[in-house]
């Protein structure tokens, strides 16, 4: 029997099928071939017995994985980030969008809380990243911008990532119309989110389409993921750039000659996304000289 992981929660595996969702449980030659099971993997499930128990038997091929959240088969990526409270965390959000560019998935940033900021303040934030995808500006509070959201999901898979506080269980609780997780709140002391996602689920929207809900995190580990030598090829606004410096492998630093610094300097390319690509690269570069 076919079916769609959902949810994956401690060793057990949720498998949506066209009979219900069944509670099932990897085969062994999964753990021996070294492959874990992912919430969006299309599988194929053997039926224990009538109390929707099974035994997951295989897992066909995957479009693309992610290890950290670990889903599977993501067509789409929206990284929410709020206008205000917390306060965006650009070096995440663009290691996040860099992610994305690497797995070849669309993404978009959604800015949440725009009723917090002037609409100056909204069109710093959104000019920073009008270049690389697509951005929508929203209030869930107000319920307002939220249709660019769906529109932008229907008919995929999408997840939800960003950090806590930034409003994901509020927009999944949107999307699903009040039928998704608790929703936590950002602590007063110190402005920064409390988890309440505790496990990788993914929702059916009556919109159209999938949303993956995933435990919202601070950080992001990028070790094993990238090479300095190609960041600057997940940069989608240097791309009119790049093979236009003087020197064939210059990488946008202190190289003279520079098309990419060039363009910062004209306003061609938002200096804020230019600073945080020259931290990511340096980031990069100290962890490969370790090796």
């Amino acid at each position: 029997m076919k079916g769609l992981i959902i949810k994956g929660v401690g060793g057990f595996y949720y498998v949506k099928t066209d009979k219900g969702v069944f509670e099932t449980r990897g085969r062994g030659i999964f753990r021996k071939a070294g492959i874990t099971p992912a919430v969006g993997d299309r599988v194929e499930i053997s039926e224990l017995d009538e109390e929707g128990k099974g035994v997951l038997e295989k897992i066909y091929p995957r479009r693309n994985s992610f290890r950290r959240p670990p889903i599977s088969n993501v067509d789409r990526i929206i990284i929410e980030m709020a206008a205000r409270d917390p306060e965006p965390n650009f070096s995440t959000i663009d290691k996040l969008l860099i992610i994305a560019e690497k797995m070849n998935v669309e993404a978009a940033i959604c800015i949440n809380k725009a009723d917090l900021v002037t609409e100056e303040e909204l069109n710093e934030l959104a000019n920073r990243y009008e270049k690389a995808c697509q951005v929508f500006r929203v209030s869930l509070k107000n319920k307002e911008g939220l249709e660019q959201v769906e529109d932008f999901i229907r008919d995929h898979t999408a997840a939800l990532e960003g950090a806590s506080g930034v409003g994901k269980s509020s927009m999944v609780n949107f999307l699903l119309r009040g039928e998704a997780a608790e929703i936590g709140h950002v602590s007063r002391k110190n402005k920064r989110g409390r988890q309440t996602t505790r496990h990788v689920e993914m929702f059916e929207l009556a919109s159209g389409g999938w949303i993956f809900d995933t435990p919202g995190f601070s950080s992001f580990d990028m070790e094993g993921e990238l090479l300095s030598s190609e960041l600057d090829k997940y940069y989608p606004e240097f791309r009119d750039y790049i093979g236009q410096c003087r020197f064939d492998n210059c990488r946008h630093l202190s190289e003279p000659g520079c098309a990419v610094k060039a363009a910062v300097e004209a306003g061609e390319i938002n200096s804020g996304r230019y600073k945080t690509y020259t931290e990511i690269f340096e980031e990069i570069k100290q962890k490969e000289n370790k090796y």
